[in-house]
């Protein structure tokens, strides 16, 4: 078995080979400049092969991963493996206007036929129970970060709080307080558009609480700011973050900062300053069993 990454996920690809215990190669990408890629594998490749990249801001990527895959496959290779612990394309899970594109399905069948297994962290579905009925041509693991992120607040001073932005947020929140044993609670939110919300908190006193916001993915932080603005204003004395996926785009840290935030901690499913857990034992785990 060998692990092939990519330049822009080095180090956590390095980390996961290093807890397998496999090579590390790098697979080289050079961009024209028209924004063509052309992709370059190490010369000697094993039978089975994992990929390991994280899929935000997709589309080149998508397209890198195909041309190694195909080049892969052509050179002999018979298993490959996506480890992918962000997924990318799985919110768009229906067509809403006319015409629409359901992309969950579209990608995920696409990476169905390329890769014969799929291994993701908490990805984003609405509407669906399993990552089967969107990756229905491979076999496909969900794995959760709620382990490691209850394990890294557990070795905080004090125990905190734990809320939920909104309902999708539940799941999340409830499993990390049931294994430290911690309260929790989920507020409402009613979406206006991209970034606009409006966010209800529970009827619960907050005075003098340390509150950590639990929430999956953080993209334009409003959601999160909201929560953050509405605890500092019901007498909250600290409000922390916890994010799976720090995709943090266009002015999002700022929105966070403004928002009286103290900590933001996250993953590094997707590379970022705020990264304190590290995926790779998890991920490790699940391709060893």
């Amino acid at each position: 078995m060998q692990l092939l990454g990519f330049a822009d996920y080095r180090e956590q690809a390095q980390r996961l080979a290093d807890a397998l215990a496999i090579k590390y190669s790098e697979i080289a990408v050079h961009h024209f400049p028209d924004g063509e890629s052309i992709v370059t594998l190490p010369t000697e490749l094993d039978h089975e092969l994992i990929f390991c990249r994280s899929l935000d801001y997709p589309n080149n990527k998508l397209i890198e991963l195909f041309l190694a895959c195909k080049t892969a496959r052509q050179q002999g290779v018979k298993q490959i493996t996506l480890v992918a612990p962000y997924l990318c394309y799985m919110r768009q899970d229906m067509a809403f206007h006319p015409g629409e594109a359901v992309s969950q399905t579209i990608i995920g069948q696409w990476l169905g036929e390329l890769f014969d297994r799929v291994i993701t962290v908490d990805p984003h579905l609405h509407r669906i129970e399993d990552l089967d009925q969107a990756i229905p041509n491979a076999e496909s693991i969900v794995l959760s970060a709620t382990g490691p992120m209850a394990e890294f607040l557990a070795q905080r001073p004090n125990p905190p709080l734990l809320l939920g932005p909104d309902s999708e947020s539940e799941q999340w929140v409830k499993q990390i307080a049931k294994q430290n044993q911690l309260e929790w609670l989920v507020a409402s939110k009613v979406r206006h558009g991209d970034h606009k919300v409006e966010i209800t908190l529970p009827d619960y006193d907050f005075s003098d609480r340390i509150v950590v916001i639990v929430d999956d993915v953080a993209s334009t932080g409003r959601t999160i700011a909201r929560a953050a603005k509405a605890l500092k204003q019901a007498g909250a004395q600290t409000v922390n973050c916890l994010i799976t996926h720090p995709l943090f785009v266009d002015d999002t840290e700022q929105v966070l900062a403004n928002a009286c935030i103290t900590h933001v901690w996250s993953t590094d499913s997707i590379s970022h300053s705020t990264n304190v857990i590290q995926l790779a034992p998890l991920l490790a785990h699940a391709i060893h069993h």
